[in-house]
């Protein structure tokens, strides 16, 4: 049995989940947080837009990638202004901020890039870790990835440790429970509920440029296709915690990769039905268990 194709599949499945684990986990830190960012595919388009961008002007991935963070950061500015200083209703806010990002974005194409429109930014190139990359089967798997891709799941046992291990997690996660409680008690719930959204805003600008700098080069409209409504799917669907969330993220990227590599796998279906596969898993996974799992109590409450 030729194994080529599982194997490409596997290898796929685990660089596509790199772009919606950032995201993920930024939100779960912001929703433990109390706050919900409904905006998330406009942090990972303004991330994407940005990373590209600072790439060119730099000729650096460093560079691009802070910049992808300082761009999904100012989307989660904005919406902090709007929500945790104006009270603005947390939703609302999110899908004013989805539509503004996506038009300035398709906008600011031609008068930013201008002639470089042409001109790729420097992308990741694959990092073998030297003797496991060599393993059996699973070696070109799991150590032939970008290093953003180790990065990201690294991020996730970082969280855990973060939520379970340290008084700030233990801080942070009681702001999303009970603030009042927590600010009776001395903790600073605004300024934590600012930390949250702006690791939010960073992690998914860094999300975003994991779409263009480890892979297209380019920015193009909408690159992210929803991405972000995925990545606050597999919260919800993975219950609030970090591995939970992980394990969502593979579900859907898996189903994605299969419709990447649907002709090697022998499957012959339509290619609307496969493009739109992922967003099918999705709803229906929010349909079967969002109500068997508990969202933070003052998740998208202001006070």
């Amino acid at each position: 049995m030729d194994i080529t194709p599982a194997i490409l599949l596997l290898a796929s499945t685990l660089a596509f989940a790199a772009p919606l684990i950032f995201a993920a986990t930024g939100e779960l830190i912001s929703e433990k947080a109390g706050v919900i960012n409904i905006e998330l595919d406009g942090m990972m388009l303004s991330g994407a837009f940005c990373g590209v961008w600072a790439a060119l002007i730099s000729g650096s991935l460093l560079a691009g990638f802070i910049g992808a963070a300082v761009g999904g950061a100012l989307v989660a500015l904005a919406h902090g202004i709007l929500c945790l200083i104006f009270r603005a209703e947390q939703v609302v806010s999110g899908v004013v901020l989805n539509i503004l990002v996506l038009g300035l974005t398709t906008f600011a194409i031609g008068p930013v890039f201008g002639a470089d429109l042409g001109r790729a930014a420097p992308t990741l190139s694959p990092m073998s870790i030297p003797y496991l990359s060599d393993l059996p089967i699973f070696g070109r798997v799991l150590f032939s990835q970008t290093a953003t891709v180790y990065l990201a799941f690294l991020l996730v046992p970082a969280t855990w440790y973060l939520f379970n291990r340290t008084t700030f997690g233990l801080a942070l996660q009681a702001v999303g429970e009970a603030p009042a409680a927590g600010l009776s008690m001395g903790v600073k719930v605004r300024r934590l509920r600012w930390f949250g959204l702006m690791a939010c805003g960073a992690l998914a600008g860094i999300g975003g440029s994991q779409l263009t700098l480890a892979g297209l080069g380019t920015f193009t409209q909408n690159v992210t296709a929803g991405r972000g409504f995925i990545a606050l799917a597999a919260v919800i669907f993975g219950g609030w915690r970090p591995f939970g969330t992980l394990l969502a993220v593979l579900l859907f990227t898996l189903v994605e990769a299969i419709q990447v590599r649907a002709q090697a796998l022998g499957i012959h279906l339509p290619y609307q039905f496969l493009v739109m596969a992922p967003y099918v898993v999705t709803i229906l996974a929010l349909a079967l268990f969002v109500g068997r799992t508990r969202p933070p109590r003052a998740l998208g409450v202001n006070d």
